[in-house]
């Protein structure tokens, strides 16, 4: 076996753990690991706090889902926390007032840790859950949060995130929803075994007394203050039964930017929090590295299987070898420029939505190198980029 075989089934192996081998072995270990987790009918204190910058347009309707949330108003306090805001955010959620709902106004945009950092200390309730504001919230889903933490063992629980309103018309996109149930199979296996790596960001609690302060710059707010809970010694659960739903974006350039940032924030993580990586530390490092790390790394892999292949075309299997990745490659780019096919089913969104990720880990690695990726929000009423955790592709990170 020559240099080129070498590296092409390297690559090869990797990505085949990556993507089969891990959540095989996720899968194995809930089945023989699993750790039963205590449910209860309990009700503590709660604060649902919703940081939003220019949401002026959609805030009155996430205000009103919160209220028709089927939990004690009396055991409920509702804050919203507007990260300097310049349109109606603020005279909007104040109208709500009368009905218990507190205002919080920041009039420097600062970034959505900042305020974290300064409202959630000061917060009422035993647990904090924390959203965004695009997302419905289900009527249980705080319940069924809660739940989970009649177990003294849980320190923060991830609801799940339903995407509707795949567009057959649109880009590849069905491609993009099986990706986030694949992922979420994985999370669901993590959690059972002991914890998941993060939480989704459209809908997450934690016990208000495990948080800690995380740094002004962090883009990925639903990773670090889970994985601080874990490394207090506690469990972050995933409880597929509190959904929140949000509607696919049609167009895979909105899936892009959303991703490209999640990555930039992976990067930044891992640059920052080094601990995340030492195995006598982090007590999940076998699942951050496998789940985390080594799809950040799949694009070089891509790559290198690319190319060694082409070095090898003298050969009939790396000639099989060679049509299938470009059959592969082929069908995502005719998805690209035929956005039709992809009610053709998995056999071209799937691929197109493999692709697109894999691009945006690379232009999410070149704007965290480069310092492009701000934390702070854009004067459109997104944060720059989009957020990535809670659209489409988010926590596929």
């Amino acid at each position: 076996m020559n240099l080129a075989e070498v590296a092409f089934w390297s690559g090869a192996l990797m990505l085949g753990y990556t993507y089969l081998g891990y959540p095989l072995i996720a899968a194995l270990r809930s089945r023989i690991e699993g750790r039963p987790s205590i449910k209860g009918a309990i009700e503590p204190r709660v604060s649902i706090l919703v940081v939003a910058h220019n949401e002026a347009s959609r805030i009155t309707r996430r205000i009103e889902n919160l209220l028709d949330l089927d939990y004690d108003p009396a055991r409920l306090e509702i804050v919203i926390a507007s990260d300097g805001s310049t349109d109606d955010t603020v005279a909007r959620a104040n109208a709500f007032r009368d009905r218990g709902v507190s205002v919080v106004s920041f009039e420097q945009n600062r970034g959505k840790p900042s305020v974290l950092n300064d409202v959630i200390p000061g917060l009422a309730g035993e647990l904090v859950v924390l959203m965004d504001v695009r997302q419905r919230i289900a009527g249980d889903a705080v319940r069924r949060l809660v739940e989970n933490f009649a177990d003294p063992e849980v320190g923060a629980v991830s609801g799940e995130l339903v995407l509707t309103g795949h567009d057959d018309e649109g880009e590849g996109l069905e491609g993009v929803g099986f990706y986030w149930r694949y992922e979420k199979f994985i999370r669901l296996r993590e959690s059972r075994v002991d914890s998941t790596v993060g939480a989704t960001g459209a809908l997450y609690a934690l016990r208000r007394s495990l948080f800690r302060p995380i740094p002004v710059g962090t883009l990925l707010d639903d990773v670090l203050i889970p994985m601080h809970v874990v490394r207090q010694g506690f469990r972050v659960l995933f409880e597929p039964a509190a959904t929140a739903s949000e509607a696919l974006s049609p167009e895979s350039s909105v899936e892009f930017a959303r991703k490209a940032r999640t990555i930039a924030g992976n990067f930044q993580l891992f640059a920052s929090q080094p601990w995340l990586l030492v195995p006598g530390t982090n007590r999940l490092w076998f699942a951050t590295v496998s789940h985390k790390v080594l799809r950040l790394l799949c694009p070089f892999f891509l790559l290198l299987v690319l190319v060694t292949n082409l070095a090898l075309l003298d050969r009939g299997f790396y000639q099989f070898s060679g049509l299938l990745q470009l059959a592969f490659y082929g069908s995502a780019l005719w998805v690209s420029r035929a956005p039709g096919l992809a009610a053709w089913g998995l056999l071209f969104s799937v691929p197109h939505a493999f692709c697109l990720l894999n691009a945006a880990t690379v232009v999410g690695f070149y704007r965290f190198v480069s310092g492009r990726q701000q934390v702070t929000w854009s004067h459109s009423g997104h944060r720059e980029g989009v957020r990535g955790r809670p659209g489409p592709v988010d926590g596929i990170h």
